[in-house]
């Protein structure tokens, strides 16, 4: 299986010229293949991975396509060559002709179709698992149908570990071919339940008990795959399991999950073409600003949700945000005291990023997995990696900000005057207005609320909303300094107006101009003046008192861009 020859190559010519039905929610690769969709090839990555090792882990955030990953590689062990093949060949393996133009895929000619493995699947993407005994009846009727579909029968099915074992034996013995084994959202039933840990606990142990057997199943296992949103670390629930290759970060397959920019521009070009021409054109630098961004590799890429839902609404909407962002990521970070300028720029080195257990998860790992972070660059020294994580698109800096602000703030946005004000004050440097709205959105919030909620407990609490609410606008955003020393706290840049401002918190009642003093003692401005596009800078120290809980000083010094 030479998977990897030629693979640049084959990519530029898949795409195709007639329109196709974009498969928005079916994760089921036959029906996509059976219905005529669109399909982005990922089929030359699963031969290099089959032809270069067994064991596998995947993470990828969610509604990245690891659902239909996982179905396409089972197909594939299973022999269903019909689904891959295009054209006459797909007639003739009995396609219906209406779909028979449909392209050809990479796996079509790399694949020996010859050899058909019995495919043991599990499953925990569908509904939620609240108790460990559920999870246990889940397990054991997912393999009582993988029994009955291959033809076998297990000795004892109430042992959830011991079928497991003995599925995969009796599977390659009946079908004379060793098995695969593909789990799909292996994390979910634990994830789910964060929020009452003792239940993830009970999870984690479980599901633990049930992986622990594709370790040393070599003789039997043709080839195996875990999949999720999280990379729990090998001491929690992969304990053991040291033959599992994690290819999460391995830079031949950031690509494996979501779609590059030549898919856009092969595969979804007719999309593209059809909505220019009936009068809604879709500029794809507004696209990518929206929707790239992601990296596991040195190729980013978009998240296939949004992209399909984007083609088929024409809308710019937080597609994938408001599908399912989970309520406890942001009370977790409200717990946390976590300090939001710090969603510009992280540092992480592996083993953080690792670093994901019920009973200890870091902020970077728990932003990073879940795919509100994502990696902007790799630095390397020596045998040392780090990683320096950020926001990957406009969608999510907004999204997330906005839901931040809605968590923080006891009234939410409502409290606040609309996002078109607010942004017109930032064009039109307003400073007195932006100082009147932060004042009206501060003294909004009740006394007791502060005394019952924690975040705003932190020294970074008044900065945090501040960030929040301005990136929750779409405005641009560059948080220079997470540590608050060195460089400016925050700097906004809308239509040709440059905002830079340092925040602090002081104990008395009044301002002290010390802000602004070390916003002008610094020139921290400096970088912007004369900058393209900056025709107005605007210096503002903010100062907040810890007693009054409310903006004290607010000292303004603005110049043009020169």
């Amino acid at each position: 299986m030479a998977a990897h020859r030629g693979v640049g190559r084959y990519a530029k010519i898949v795409g195709m010229t007639d329109r196709r039905k974009l498969p928005i929610g079916i994760q089921t690769f036959a029906k996509i293949r059976g219905e005529g969709c669109y399909y982005v090839d990922k089929t030359p990555l699963i031969a290099r991975l089959a032809e270069q090792g067994s064991f596998y882990f995947l993470s990828r955030p969610r509604r990245f396509g690891k659902s239909l990953l996982i179905d396409t590689i089972a197909e594939a062990f299973a022999g269903q060559r019909a689904l891959f093949e295009g054209g006459e060949a797909a007639v003739a393996l009995g396609v219906d002709p209406a779909v028979a133009n449909r392209p050809r895929l990479f796996l079509a000619e790399h694949w020996d179709w010859s050899q058909r493995h019995p495919v043991v699947r599990l499953s925990f993407a569908g509904g939620r698992l609240e108790q460990r005994s559920d999870l246990e009846r889940s397990i054991r009727r997912q393999l009582r149908d993988n029994a009955h579909r291959l033809g076998v029968a297990l000795s004892d099915p109430d042992d959830v570990a011991g079928s497991f074992d003995e599925l995969i034996t009796r599977a390659a013995e009946a079908h004379g071919q060793q098995a695969v084994v593909l789990v799909d959202e292996y994390d979910k039933p634990i994830l789910d339940n964060l929020e009452t840990p003792e239940v993830a606990r009970a999870m984690r142990e479980g599901l633990r008990n049930l992986y622990s057997v594709i370790k040393g199943r070599d003789a039997d296992v043709r080839f195996a795959m875990l999949t999720g949103v999280s990379k729990f670390s090998k001491v929690s629930i992969f304990s053991g399991l040291n033959n599992l290759n994690d290819i999460t970060l391995d830079d031949r397959y950031g690509t494996l999950c979501g779609y590059t920019e030549e898919d856009l521009d092969t595969v979804f070009a007719p999309e593209f073409e059809a909505a220019a021409s009936e009068g809604q054109p879709l500029d794809r630098a507004e696209v990518r600003r929206w929707y790239n961004g992601y990296a596991w590799g040195p190729t980013a890429v978009y998240n296939p949700f949004d992209v399909l839902l984007l083609l088929d609404k024409r809308q710019y909407r937080a597609h994938w945000f408001e599908t399912g962002t989970p309520t406890f990521l942001v009370q977790w970070l409200q717990r946390k005291g976590f300090f939001t300028p710090r969603l510009e720029q992280l540092y992480a080195d592996e083993a953080l990023l690792s670093a994901f257990d019920v009973d200890g998860i870091e902020p970077e790992a728990m932003l990073w997995q879940t795919g509100y972070l994502t990696i902007g660059q790799v630095l390397r020294d020596a045998d040392y990696t780090a990683y320096e994580l950020r926001l990957p698109n406009h969608e999510v800096r907004t999204a997330l900000n906005s839901a931040l602000m809605a968590a923080w703030h006891p009234e939410g946005l409502h409290a606040a005057q609309p996002a078109l004000l607010l942004r017109r004050m930032l064009a039109s440097g307003d400073a007195a207005a932006l100082k009147a709205h932060f004042e009206r959105l501060f003294a909004s919030i009740p006394h007791d609320w502060y005394r019952a909620n924690p975040i705003a407990q932190y020294e970074g609490y008044f900065a945090s909303v501040c960030y929040s609410h301005l990136a929750s606008l779409g405005v641009e955003i560059i948080a220079e300094d997470v540590s608050n020393e060195g460089q400016c706290d925050l700097t906004v840049k809308h239509a040709g107006t440059a905002w830079v401002f340092e925040f602090k918190v002081v104990d008395g009642e009044q301002g002290t101009g010390e802000a602004l003093r070390q916003l002008q003692a610094k020139d921290y401005a400096a970088k912007h003046r004369g900058a393209p596009g900056v025709e107005r800078v605007i210096e503002v120290g903010v100062e907040f008192s810890r007693t009054r809980r409310q903006i004290v000083g607010w000292d303004v010094r603005q110049a043009d861009g020169r």
